[in-house]
C-alpha cells in the first residue's frame, strides 16, 4: 500500500483487461483513466467500449480501478444512504464538513485506511505495475476530467510507457479545483444567462436577487421519495443546485426556465435538475474519501501561494474545502508533480467552450507547456466532456491508429476543429410558459 514499504500492508486493485476482437490484435492497449478524482474506471466500461468501438477491433481496453475507488481499496463515505434521503442531506452543502468528519474516522479503521497513500503519484505507479505484470506495450491513455491529470502524470512519470496521450476536459496538475471552481462556473453561467435574454429580458437580475435574497424556509418536495419537505435556501445553496446542469448543455438549456421558475417561488425544476440520481452500479458515483484525500494533498497546498479568485464565490466553495480539507491526512507530493514536461509523444486535448469545470483556459496552458506534439481540439459550444461527439470519435480513431507520430499528429490538426460548428441547444420552454 505504502510504495516506501513494499513489504508492508497490501492492497488489492481492480482491473478488467477487455480483449481486442481482432485475432492478430497488437499490444499496445487504449486505457481509460476515470475522472473524478472518486471514479470507478471498471464502473464506466459500456461507456468507454461506446467511445472506442472501432479502435477495440485491433486493440484491447484496459481498465484499472484507482486506489481508493471502485473495488481497489474503496473509500465510499454515502454508500449506505438511499437517494430518497431529505433534501437537506442531498444537496445542502453545509452539512458536508461534519459528514465527512464522521466518514473520515470510519474509513481509517479500515485495512486500507492510511489516507495519505491515495494521491495521483501513487495511482500512475499503480498503473504501471498493472502494465508491467500484464506484459503490455506502452499505453493509449485516455482521461477525462480529472482523469486528464492522472493521465498527465503519468506520462511525466513514465514517458516510455506512454504511445499515444488523449485528454478530454483539461485539469492541470496546478489547476486547484476548489479555486478555478467558481470562477469556471460564473462564466459558464453568465454566458448562459446572456444567450438566453432575448426570450427571457431580466433573466440576470432576477438571478442576482434569488443570490441576494435572505435566507428562508422553502416548501419543496423531494424529487425521488414525492415527499414534501422544508429546505433552508439561500443564494450559497441556490448557487450549488445550478453547477450539475451546467456540466451538460441540453440539461443546461433547462435552467433559465428553471431559475425563472424559482425567482416566481417554485424551487422544483432547479432540485429536480441537481438531485444525483441512483448509480447504475449500485455504488454512490463518487469516492469522497478517495475524492479528498487526491485534492487536500495536491490542489489544498496551492491556495496560499497562488492569487486569490477573481470571480466572487457564492457556494463558499473555497472555504468548505479548506474547512474539509484542514483536518484530512495528506499524501507528500513531489514538486515535479506540478511541472508538465515537453511530450515526446502526441497528445490530443480536447476542451468545450461552455464546460464549467475544465474550460479551454486550462487546456490552453497546457497545450503550451507540452509543445509541438500537442493538439487542441475546441467545441466552441459544448460542456465537459466533449469525446463522445461522433466526429472527435473518429478523430481518437484515427490519432490512435496511426502507424507513427507524424501521421497522428497529421490527423489531429486535420480533425481539430470538426466539431467547432455544433450549436449550442436552444433554451427550454416549459409547456405552461408556451400555452396559448
Amino acid at each position: 500500500m505504502d510504495p516506501a514499504q513494499p513489504q508492508g500492508r497490501q492492497i488489492t486493485l481492480k482491473v478488467a483487461l477487455i480483449p481486442a476482437l481482432a485475432r492478430n490484435a497488437r499490444q499496445d492497449p487504449v486505457v481509460f483513466v476515470a475522472g473524478g478524482p472518486g471514479q470507478s474506471a471498471v464502473d464506466l466500461a459500456g461507456h468507454a467500449m461506446a467511445l472506442f468501438p472501432r479502435l477495440l477491433n485491433r486493440r484491447p481496453l484496459l481498465l484499472v480501478d484507482q486506489r481508493g475507488t471502485g473495488r481497489s481499496a474503496p473509500l465510499y463515505c454515502d454508500d449506505r444512504v438511499p437517494p430518497t434521503r431529505p433534501l437537506a442531506e442531498l444537496v445542502d452543502a453545509r452539512r458536508l464538513p461534519l459528514d465527512l468528519a464522521a466518514c473520515r474516522q470510519r474509513l481509517q479503521q479500515l485495512p486500507h485506511g492510511d489516507l495519505r497513500h491515495y494521491s495521483t503519484t501513487v495511482a500512475s505507479a499503480d498503473l504501471e505495475a498493472v502494465r508491467q505484470a500484464l506484459d503490455l506495450g506502452p499505453l493509449n491513455l485516455f482521461g477525462g476530467s480529472y482523469g486528464t491529470r492522472a493521465a498527465l502524470d503519468y506520462l511525466r512519470q513514465y514517458p516510455g510507457s506512454v504511445r499515444r496521450l488523449l485528454l478530454d476536459g483539461v485539469a492541470p496538475p496546478d489547476m486547484v479545483l476548489m479555486r478555478s471552481m467558481p470562477t469556471d462556473q460564473r462564466a459558464t453561467l453568465d454566458a448562459l444567462l446572456a444567450s438566453a435574454e432575448p426570450q427571457r429580458p431580466g433573466l440576470t437580475q432576477r438571478w442576482q436577487a434569488l443570490l441576494a435574497a435572505p435566507a428562508r424556509d422553502w416548501p419543496v418536495r423531494h424529487p425521488f421519495s414525492g415527499r414534501d419537505e422544508t429546505l433552508r435556501v439561500d443564494g450559497a445553496l441556490l448557487a450549488s443546485l445550478v453547477r450539475p446542469a451546467l456540466y451538460q448543455p441540453a440539461a443546461a438549456a433547462a435552467l433559465p426556465s428553471a431559475i425563472d421558475r424559482a425567482a416566481a417561488g417554485d424551487l422544483g425544476p432547479l432540485l429536480a435538475l441537481a438531485t444525483p440520481g441512483p448509480s447504475p452500479s449500485g455504488r454512490p458515483g463518487l469516492a469522497q474519501g478517495q475524492h479528498f484525500s487526491v485534492v487536500c494533498s495536491e490542489d489544498a497546498p496551492l491556495l496560499d501561494t497562488q492569487p486569490a479568485a477573481p470571480s466572487p464565490d457564492p457556494a463558499g466553495t473555497e472555504a468548505l474545502y479548506r474547512r474539509i480539507c484542514a483536518d484530512w491526512p495528506r499524501a507528500s507530493v513531489p514538486p515535479d508533480f506540478y511541472r508538465l514536461p515537453v511530450s515526446p509523444v502526441p497528445v490530443l486535448l480536447m476542451s468545450g467552450g461552455q464546460d464549467p469545470a475544465t474550460p479551454p483556459r486550462h487546456a490552453q496552458r497546457v497545450l503550451q507547456a507540452l509543445g509541438p506534439k500537442a493538439v487542441h481540439a475546441l467545441v466552441p459550444q459544448a460542456g465537459h466532456g466533449v469525446s463522445s461527439l461522433g466526429c472527435l470519435r473518429e478523430l481518437m480513431h484515427r490519432f490512435i491508429d496511426a502507424d507513427d507520430d507524424t501521421a497522428a499528429l497529421a490527423a489531429a490538426r486535420e480533425g481539430a476543429d470538426c466539431a467547432k460548428d455544433v450549436p449550442r441547444p436552444t433554451p427550454w420552454r416549459a409547456l405552461s410558459e408556451t400555452a396559448p
